[in-house]
């Protein structure tokens, strides 16, 4: 069994996030036995900056997540760089938990971009509308509000992170999400990467 212990920043992210790691284990490792564990929300800003909070946070998911599990850090990108940021975050993590298996995914720019990635496939889900001939936009992963974007094309009722997401999230196509996100991408190599490491730290076929 791999052990799936994630570290989010928004409240939308907790609801939405086993729902969608739970969809990837169903398309991209149905053989593997997973169990996608309740986030842990931190503060990104206090997270990141602070050094006491962030060893606090990986010893946390470090114990949750026991010997045969993996730690996912997805954060939003905002404005600085996906690659780097999260090069970064990987260097630090490796200086407090060594003997852990670690992943860390920003969404470019936000989570809510992913859903941009795959606009058609979430027509008439919370009355959202999409008339465009393109299947996505082509600004997904450069534009700065994508929850705005969202709102914009849900008829006036708005966009509500902890409504909405996870329902976005049950909704939207991962596999056209996959062809338009490089971000989206990246996380679905990391999970099938760390799931069949874990795998093979275990001793189990996975």
């Amino acid at each position: 069994m791999t052990r799936v212990v994630s570290i989010v920043e928004g409240d939308g992210e907790v609801q939405a996030l086993p729902i969608l790691l739970r969809r990837l284990s169903s398309w991209l490792t149905p053989e593997a036995f997973t169990t996608v564990e309740p986030p842990i929300r931190v503060h990104r800003d206090k997270f990141i900056r602070r050094v006491d909070e962030f060893n606090r946070i990986l010893l946390l998911a470090a114990k949750k997540c026991t010997d045969n599990g993996w730690i996912l850090i997805l954060l939003d990108a905002d404005d600085d760089c996906p690659v780097e940021m999260a090069e970064e975050i990987r260097r630090r993590t490796r200086e407090v938990i060594p003997h852990r298996c670690v992943s860390v995914v920003l969404a470019n720019r936000e989570f809510e971009a992913w859903f941009m990635a795959a606009a058609r496939s979430l027509v008439g889900c919370r009355n959202f509308s999409w008339d465009s001939p393109d299947a996505a936009p082509a600004n997904s992963e450069t534009l700065r509000n994508a929850k705005g974007w969202l709102a914009d094309r849900m008829g006036g009722q708005g966009y509500h992170e902890t409504l909405d997401q996870p329902k976005f999230t049950s909704a939207f196509d991962m596999e056209f999400a996959h062809t338009q996100s490089r971000s989206f991408r990246k996380l679905c190599e990391d999970w099938s990467a760390c799931v069949a490491q874990v795998g093979r730290q275990s001793g189990k076929a996975v």
